[in-house]
């Protein structure tokens, strides 16, 4: 009877295990595999495949529902916290550009091309960048959802959103209650998480090995180092500066809450649901945080701007290009445009490495063996982007929430309401 009753308390107690440490295991667990038999390893990629399609497939519908019902779900008069957060979502995005532009001066890095070049065809100049911006936003919506063209379904849910204000309270109940559905289903698919990035990690270290990451090391350090002195030194002055409060117990929440389980499903969009949940339990504006943190999954992405403006200054260096102030100062502006088109799924930022390249003359060629190295360390340097890109978009809606005006807003719409 005991023994029975110590062997349902010890099935009962699993489930109890969180899924950062499930997490863990998993990468211990695909690290030996990969080491002892690596054969097997590699026939489990097919685990890592699925979880990765999964939140793929998932992550164009939850960005157009989430915004759509967000947005026809806001009642007129109602003050919200947008405009604010999008302000910081833009003078974050560049004052990461200009760190990573600082840092790559103060630690130069040249690359060992040989790397074949990656397939795909980008961007060549801002110009077409912004002309492919606007065509996107027009995209079929249809098309958008299947090509997951994340700038089109904004476009689309934002108009959608607008329109259906003016709809019966019956229909948007109807859309929050999808907008629900949506997000439950993500998180079923991030529950298998452990799974999909055993598999991930398994693979990727049978396939390559530790000693070619250990190739790469200065330039993931700069990288990593960027997106480090972003997330605990410029973001946290940006939010002292709007908040006029001690930003660390925030910064520290958002990292806890939502960088770690970005770092692991390496997906902006989705991890969406985790922000919300993070919002919630910060006690922030609801009219607020459900608008901008599935937008800021699709714009705010400082992590994709260090990126960018790190693997484009390594190519001049490599190239031994002479780089002056003002031509170093166009591409952070050019690094944080173009992260703001970057999807919100995995290695979303790569591709617009050439497009930054060019500034310099750099051949297409060449910027494609760049993006190949890219590819190679995106193993952490992916996963650390979408953890600063995701945990930045709560820290800005929470500071936008508290900031001084915006507590006034809030009395005063209080006040209204009981006299």
């Amino acid at each position: 009877m005991s023994a029975s009753s110590d062997h349902r308390s010890s099935r009962a107690s699993l489930p109890r295990l969180g899924l950062i440490p499930q997490i863990l295991i998993g990468i211990v667990a695909g690290t030996l595999l990969a080491l002892w038999a690596p054969g097997t390893a590699q026939s489990l990629a097919i685990l890592g495949d699925l979880f990765i399609s999964a939140l793929k497939a998932i992550a164009p519908i939850l960005v157009f529902v989430l915004v759509m019902a967000a947005i026809a779900a806001h009642q007129r008069g109602r003050p919200t916290q947008v405009h604010g957060v999008l302000g910081l979502y833009l003078v974050g995005t560049l004052v990461a550009a200009l760190v990573a532009v600082v840092a790559s001066f103060a630690f130069p890095t040249t690359l060992a091309i040989d790397a074949p070049p990656a397939d795909g065809a980008p961007p060549s100049d801002i110009i077409e960048v912004l002309r492919n911006l606007a065509l996107s936003a027009v995209d079929n919506p249809i098309n958008a959802l299947v090509e997951a063209n994340f700038i089109g379904i904004l476009a689309w849910a934002v108009g959608l959103g607008l329109l259906l204000r003016k709809a019966s309270d019956t229909t948007r109940n109807a859309l929050g209650d999808l907008s629900d559905a949506v997000s439950g289903l993500v998180r079923f698919i991030i529950r298998f998480a452990p799974l999909g990035i055993f598999g991930l990690v398994a693979n990727t270290l049978a396939d390559t090995g530790l000693g070619e990451l250990a190739n790469y090391a200065h330039l993931l350090a700069v990288l990593l180092g960027c997106m480090a002195f972003v997330a605990l030194v410029t973001n946290p002055l940006i939010v002292f500066a709007y908040t006029r409060k001690n930003p660390y117990p925030l910064v520290f929440a958002c990292l806890r809450g939502s960088a770690i389980t970005a770092f692991f499903t390496r997906s902006s969009a989705a991890n969406i649901p985790v922000n919300m949940a993070l919002c919630e339990r910060l006690n922030l504006h609801r009219d607020t945080y459900s608008v901008s943190i599935p937008l800021g999954a699709t714009i705010n992405m400082s992590g994709a701007a260090i990126t960018i403006t790190v693997m484009t200054l390594a190519a001049a260096h490599t190239l031994g290009l002479g780089v002056d102030f003002l031509t170093a100062f166009l591409l952070c502006v050019v690094s944080a445009l173009a992260a703001c088109g970057v999807s919100g799924v995995a290695g979303g930022s790569l591709l617009l490495i050439p497009m930054a390249a060019s500034l310099f003359g750099i051949s297409a060629d060449v910027a494609m063996q760049i993006v190949a190295v890219g590819f190679v360390i995106s193993v952490l340097q992916d996963s650390t982007e979408t953890a600063l890109n995701s945990s930045t978009d709560v820290l800005f809606t929470a500071a936008a929430c508290r900031s001084p005006g915006a507590q006034r807003r809030l009395d005063d719409e209080a006040y209204d309401e009981t006299a």
